[in-house]
């Protein structure tokens, strides 16, 4: 079978995609990081964060910027449970923690692979074993999440030229002529950024990560002429598609 694309609608009230997050700062990325995303397929599967993810690895994988969020903080404080034999007898006050959140942002987010591989990953999304979430387990993902697998493109970068803008009306009035930002993978011959998202092992032993070359450019926005109000998918087109559904 030859390459395809899965194509993802990533937007809900909030979002979060941290690839530098240490200790009481937890930071977010101003787009969905590779990890993150591999992470939310590896969910759908049902797989623990024990299980290997080397064929996840694989995938090449690419996001548009189709709506810019607002970041926003959250700020956080708790205590430990006290001991019960401790003599003591108290909760620790853990120190306060600062977590950054996406408001408002919706991603267009491509995958490329062979197609066999795709229908496995698309229909996990469709079924998922446990819930998804995007990027955090607080952040839920909107309706539709999945927008299927297509044949039409030749690569991640023709779908994220040519896919219809997924951006809320009210952003399209406001920003129709606007280019959109494109970050995807590097090829081996080109020069890329290195972020610190593409994951090893989730395993909560040992946790880790390695740098993955990116390239990030801009695009000519394909909802700023025609109807622009086509743009945003139908959910009766995806009715048998419930992100939050798991079994």
């Amino acid at each position: 079978m030859g390459t395809a694309m899965l194509l993802l609608r990533l937007a809900g009230p909030l979002q979060s995609w941290g690839d530098s997050s240490r200790f009481t700062h937890r930071e977010t990325r101003s787009e969905p990081t590779k990890s993150g995303i591999i992470g939310m397929l590896a969910c759908a599967q049902g797989r623990t964060r024990e299980d290997s993810i080397e064929d996840l690895l694989q995938l090449s994988f690419g996001v548009r910027i189709d709506q810019r969020g607002s970041v926003i903080r959250d700020l956080q404080t708790e205590k430990s449970l006290a001991r019960k034999h401790d003599s003591r007898n108290f909760a620790k006050v853990l120190p306060l923690t600062h977590r950054y959140y996406l408001a408002d942002a919706i991603f267009l987010a491509a995958i490329e692979a062979p197609r066999e591989t795709l229908c496995t990953l698309d229909d996990a999304l469709r079924h998922p074993k446990w819930p998804l979430y995007l990027g955090r387990r607080s952040c839920p993902p909107a309706y539709p999440l999945n927008l299927g697998i297509h044949d039409e493109y030749e690569s991640i970068d023709h779908a994220l030229a040519q896919h219809p803008w997924q951006a809320a009306e009210w952003y399209r009035r406001r920003h129709a002529t606007e280019r959109l930002e494109v970050v995807r993978d590097a090829r081996y011959d080109e020069p890329g950024f290195v972020q610190n998202d593409m994951p090893l092992t989730f395993s909560q032993r040992h946790r880790e990560y390695s740098g993955r070359s990116v390239k990030r450019y801009f695009v000519d926005n394909p909802g700023a002429s025609g109807n622009m109000a086509a743009s945003v998918p139908s959910a009766s087109a995806f009715e048998e598609h419930d992100p939050m559904f798991f079994v």
